[in-house]
């Protein structure tokens, strides 16, 4: 199973963009959970559950770089989620780049 982790500001808007990947993920039995944290509890819940890859909302962007810093030295890619894809809740399109930094994983 491959994790999938979204993180913003209250998670109430990243929540129904991860509800719509785990929709999509789902209807192609992909091995993929994906769920939506605040980022405050962000260093928690990448300690605890160690996600395949890191999304950060638009809202949080300016959180990237430590983040990266932080993180992709330990093998989880991390990005800011597509405005435009966010915006649209586009599910699919986010899951399919999801997808992608896993595979193009070190």
């Amino acid at each position: 199973m491959k994790r999938v982790y979204l993180f913003c500001n209250a998670g109430m808007s990243t929540s129904l963009v991860a509800s719509k990947m785990q929709e999509v993920a789902n209807q192609h039995q992909l091995p993929i959970e994906v769920k939506a944290f605040p980022d405050v509890q962000l260093d928690s819940v990448v300690q605890e559950f160690h996600p395949d890859v890191i999304l950060l909302g638009p809202q949080v962007r300016f959180k990237f770089n430590a983040t990266r810093e932080k993180y992709e030295p330990t093998g989880i890619p991390v990005e800011v989620i597509n405005l435009e894809d966010y915006g649209n809740v586009n599910g699919e399109r986010i899951l399919k780049r999801a997808i992608q930094l896993i595979k193009n994983k070190k």
